[in-house]
């Protein structure tokens, strides 16, 4: 038994280190010095070793990281986390307000709120009665990955609200950034070198590898930071603009970026990314630019969002940086959708930490704009993990030596000739059997974007097209492992894992299918808005183009490439020959969606079909699917071998469902 008096101790230390934490690293204005700090860390330190029931989620000593992970687990978002629409100029920022008043159908003079672009990491974190219970990374902006105990060893993180009486709700997500500064960068570049280890490009990649660690130990030593931008649920905060909502944030004690600002119209934006940009390399940490944000609440939600941005938000990107070097040669690259893109082969550069060897043209128009030649010194520049671009040739330094960039009139694998639509500047090989593409085609049906089968990575698709056992998606569901087995670079084990991992891929959500087909203008979120709108594969097979514009989000583009696509007699044979190999496109629900409302956790093993798989199935349904045990939770479905989540589920009320009665649920939907 632990003494009342300890008990007591133990939660005043406790409560004392997370304000001066909150005192320390949010407000920057500590109020006592380190080794005091360091003295009642200790004395917290010490008395959980003696009385180990003595810790709590939100102690300070869970920052410095917990056992290693065996893996990391998916988790829904609560709501999709979407990225952000680009500009680059003032043109393009009146534009923005242009399309807000159309949309908005009114003149209104508009506020903005402003916040410097970090470059870092975007993470979800959700507190439940003030308490952080789950971090997790954006992923595709529906699923992402539990990185909790990462997340708990970053010191801006609150483990608990600073102030429970500031109107927060009972469950409170909020987005942010995590980010590595260039100090800490610095040092932990230093750090690798001297142990011999490969050093990281820049802070954005030192942040995402910190945060990837399995071993939150690792992650605990790399100094990463946080600044908040936003919650998930603007109707669940006391708040009616984002201007109002970054202070009510910093009192719960979330660090908010002190270069916020509010701007009343334009001309104060323009002035704020002026000062923004000439103030950046001053900065102790890196920024790519500008977000820029209608400030009213109830004007965003009239606002609302594409398929994958809101209307209301824009980033306003810094100038990229750029760098100097010399195009030795031209690669023409077709893509799965036959796109030929002309890439420059360059006398490699450092750019940013970088080595650039390579860098885009683009298309044929631009060559022949910019007037490039190969042998040509040329201006490149890079922004962030986009493939860098050629901007101009330096004249100057042309000898005469230079030769012109003949752009190919056939397909550069295939041979058949090349074709540029109307109004398109994209010239294409339409050859629907041109080995470029279907290669192409079925390294991202089997990839990480498509249905992510294991052992089927990009080189490995490459060899089994080589050695004629692939040629269509079908054939990926008719290989042997004998096949497979005595490949070069093979073995048994390894042909096996990839037979077992097709088996599972033959149960596919409906969403995931349609992502993973490489449609034209038909991305993750599109897909999982067809597959929520239409109630089986047959249905979207049949639809019209007026169908497929009735979907919000779904404009002419999308939806003239979906009829293409699925009137296509070769699209209909290919499908019908997976269905032939035993391949279950599962339908979504039909009608209103009978786990809506739910959370549902599951334990123990499924023998029926993966985790991975339930989950999509719960989530295709309307329920949510969370990773831990918390009051959230009104579903737990028990496999075999069960864990201690199933006991405490019962003592916790919590309806608890077997395999068996999971599956008839989930049918009746």
């Amino acid at each position: 038994m632990v003494p009342d008096e300890v008990r007591a101790l133990a939660r005043k230390l406790r409560k004392e280190l997370n304000y001066h934490n909150y005192r320390y690293y949010v407000l920057d204005d500590p109020v006592i010095a380190d080794a005091e700090y360091d003295r009642l860390f200790r004395r917290l330190l010490e008395l959980e070793e003696r009385y180990p029931e003595l810790v709590t989620p939100d102690s300070p000593t869970r920052r410095v990281g917990g056992k290693p992970l065996s893996a990391f687990e998916e988790v829904a978002h609560v709501s999709p986390m979407l990225s952000l629409d680009n500009i680059f100029d003032r043109a393009e920022l009146r534009e923005f307000e242009e399309k807000l008043h159309r949309y908005l159908k009114s003149d209104q003079p508009l506020t903005y709120y402003v916040e410097p672009k970090m470059d870092g990491l975007a993470v979800e974190l959700v507190y439940e009665d003030g308490i952080f219970v789950l971090g997790a990374t954006r992923g595709d902006g529906l699923v992402g990955e539990n990185i909790t105990p990462q997340l708990k060893t970053v010191r801006d993180i609150p483990l608990r609200l600073h102030e429970e009486g500031m109107d927060a709700p009972g469950q409170l997500v909020v987005r942010g950034e995590v980010y590595m500064d260039k100090e800490g960068f610095a040092q932990l570049n230093r750090r690798r070198q001297d142990a011999g280890e490969p050093l990281f490009a820049n802070p954005r990649n030192g942040a995402a590898g910190s945060l990837r660690q399995l071993d939150p130990r690792i992650t605990a030593e790399r100094g990463l930071r946080f600044f908040v931008y936003a919650v998930a649920d603007t109707d669940a905060v006391p708040c009616s603009r984002q201007s109002e909502l970054f202070p009510w944030l910093l009192k719960l004690g979330f660090a908010v970026n002190p270069h916020v600002k509010l701007c009343h119209g334009l001309a104060e934006v323009e002035q704020r990314y002026d000062y923004l940009l000439s103030i950046r390399e001053k900065l102790p940490y890196e920024i790519d630019g500008m977000v820029v944000k209608v400030d009213d609440f109830r004007l965003q939600k009239r606002l609302g969002n594409t398929a994958r941005a809101p209307r209301w938000a824009v980033a306003w990107k810094f100038p990229a940086v750029q760098a100097t070097t010399r195009i030795i040669g031209v690669d023409f690259q077709v893509g799965r959708t036959g796109a030929v893109t002309p890439v420059a082969l360059l006398e490699p550069v450092n750019v940013e930490g970088v080595v650039v060897r390579r860098a885009t043209l683009h298309n044929r128009d631009e060559i022949e704009r910019k007037d490039l030649r190969i042998g040509d010194t040329v201006l490149i520049q890079r922004a962030g993990d986009v493939i860098p671009e050629v901007i101009k040739p330096v004249v100057e330094k042309r000898t005469g030596r230079e030769k012109p960039i003949i752009f190919p009139d056939n397909c550069p694998v295939c041979g058949h000739p090349l074709v540029r639509g109307r109004g398109e500047a994209v010239i294409r090989c339409v050859n629907p059997h041109c080995p470029a593409q279907r290669l192409q085609s079925l390294i991202y049906f089997a990839g990480k974007s498509g249905v992510d089968i294991e052992g089927l990575g990009k080189k490995a698709v490459e060899q089994l097209m080589e050695e004629g056992l692939v040629r269509d998606i079908p054939d990926f569901f008719r290989l042997k492992k004998e096949d497979l087995a005595r490949l070069d670079g093979w073995g048994e084990k390894s042909a096996e894992n990839v037979i077992a991992a097709l088996e599972k891929a033959k149960r596919m959500p409906l969403a995931r299918f349609l992502g993973a087909l490489g449609i034209r203008y038909v991305g993750e979120v599109t897909a999982q808005l067809l597959a929520s709108y239409f109630t089986s594969l047959a249905d979207i097979m049949a639809a019209t183009k007026e169908d497929f514009l009735n979907v919000e989000g779904i404009g002419e583009q999308a939806a003239g490439s979906l009829v293409d696509y699925f009137s296509d007699p070769s699209t209909r044979a290919m499908i019908n020959e997976l269905l032939a190999e035993g391949v279950t496109i599962l339908p979504p629900s039909r009608g209103e969606k009978v786990l809506a409302g739910r959370v549902f956790l599951f334990t123990g093993t499924l023998s029926s079909m993966g985790r991975n798989e339930a989950k999509q199935i719960v989530k295709e349904l309307g329920g949510q699917v969370v990773s831990g045990l918390s009051n959230r939770v009104t579903d737990l479905v028990a496999g075999e071998k069960a864990g201690s989540k199933l006991k405490k589920a019962k003592e916790r009320g919590i309806r608890i469902l077997s395999e068996k009665e999971f599956l008839e649920l989930v049918e009746r939907g």
